[in-house]
């Protein structure tokens, strides 16, 4: 049985006919307007839904097992930072940022890595898209992403559908 070499990265080019009306967007928008970003993430309020609260109580049980504490966003998001980087330089919505990054599900099974990957952070799963800018440049941690802000229902090559996804994250520039 022949195994495919599988990245988020290649997923992502792989679906440029997704990312590429959302570059067009992020291009107009940052054009607009005194230099400042105007983008906001807008994910919507996911707390009826049993999936969610079920992975919410997962990701609990996870970290309470191995002793870490994490913070956790009204999304779901829960981030753990090792270290902030330089606290005034976070990137935003509108920055295209370069990190080196470990992906793996909960039981630690390894789904992707990649080291210095340049990417806009509207083009990445919502997770991602909130959970970078929380870092500085130079910053380190862990973001833990219910599947809710990561690839939902929809399985992608090497990752299940409504799948939790962490991962290990340096935030290297922007």
């Amino acid at each position: 049985m022949k195994t495919e070499n599988f990245s988020l990265m290649n997923y992502l080019k792989i679906n440029r006919f997704l990312i590429l009306p959302l570059a067009v967007l992020t291009v107009i928008f940052s054009a607009c307007g005194d230099g400042e970003c105007d983008l906001i993430l807008n994910i919507p309020d996911p707390s009826g839904s049993a999936i969610f609260n079920n992975q919410l109580g997962v990701i609990d049980s996870y970290l309470e097992q191995n002793n870490l504490s994490a913070q956790v966003t009204d999304s779901g998001l829960h981030f753990i930072i090792d270290n902030p980087g330089d606290v005034n330089m976070k990137p935003t919505l509108c920055d295209e940022v370069n990190v080196d990054y470990v992906g793996y599900f909960l039981d630690g099974q390894e789904f992707d890595s990649g080291q210095g990957v340049t990417f806009g952070l509207t083009s990445v799963i919502n997770g991602w898209s909130e959970g970078i800018p929380l870092f500085g440049e130079g910053g380190s941690g862990t973001l833990i992403i219910p599947s809710y802000i990561g690839f939902g229902e929809t399985p992608i090559p090497g990752i299940p559908g409504n799948s939790i996804l962490a991962f290990d994250v340096t935030l290297n520039s922007f």
